[in-house]
């Protein structure tokens, strides 16, 4: 019984020596965006070498209303985004005014001038951790945004970044400025997937109450990415050499 006992304790204790060499060191908010902005950047200068497409598919409801439209992307090897819409039904007023001014904005955001104004980067931002979590059976860095000007490319909230590939795999939050007069408030879900070396949207969820219309849900999803076989290979070279 003694030696039972002697061997179940010693067992307890392996366990939580076990568990405390195991214990998750969380890594400081500026160090996280240092290496998320270090990986970006990498990850940015394997596709600039071929660049990529995809589909999207937008969809809106609100009480009176229903759109969708689906649109072909391509983004050139210096990151500048072009659409082709593919289809589109449903409310004129929609289309024109939400889906189309859409496109057009993330177009003009996708100019290579003008990308550093949405970047996650201590120039935009201020950062404070807010813990660890798990997203889809990856740990990530749960990182609190706050904006430093009110700008309508800029999202207050938070960020999940994935702890191993430092690339960003959640952001939720609502815009530092408000997009328009006729609208009451703004929350945002954008959801990142890894396609090979990458991290591509995979979806993205907003929630629109407006003064008139009422509230509005608008679903955009990303699916048949397409990345040139060039781009796979200096990204492998880039892991190579690291």
């Amino acid at each position: 019984m003694k030696t039972t006992l002697v061997l179940l304790v010693s067992s307890a204790s392996l366990l939580r020596v076990q568990a405390a060499s195991e214990a998750v060191v969380i890594p400081s908010a500026s160090d996280v965006i240092a290496h998320l902005m270090e990986r970006d950047a990498d990850r940015q200068a394997a596709l600039s070498s071929s660049g990529y497409t995809a589909t999207r598919q937008y969809t809106l409801d609100n009480r009176s209303r229903h759109a969708s439209m689906t649109v072909h992307v391509t983004v050139d090897d210096d990151g500048y985004k072009r659409f082709a819409i593919v289809d589109e039904s449903g409310s004129s007023n929609v289309r024109k005014h939400v889906f189309h001014k859409i496109i057009e904005e993330e177009s003009v955001a996708s100019n290579p001038k003008l990308r550093s104004q949405s970047q996650i980067s201590p120039e935009n931002y201020s950062f404070q951790s807010a813990g660890v979590e798990m997203v889809n059976n990856r740990r990530a860095y749960v990182i609190d945004l706050k904006p430093r000007k009110e700008k309508k490319y800029l999202i207050a909230g938070h960020i999940w970044v994935d702890a191993e590939d430092y690339a960003v795999m959640r952001v939720e939050g609502k815009p530092a400025k408000n997009p328009s007069f006729w609208t009451k408030s703004v929350h945002v879900v954008h959801e990142y997937e890894k396609n090979g070396p990458f991290w591509f949207p995979a979806s993205n969820r907003s929630e629109t109450d407006a003064r008139i219309f009422g509230r509005a849900d608008l679903v955009i999803e990303y699916f048949d990415y397409a990345v040139n076989s060039s781009a796979l290979s200096a990204s492998a070279a880039r892991e190579a050499g690291e």
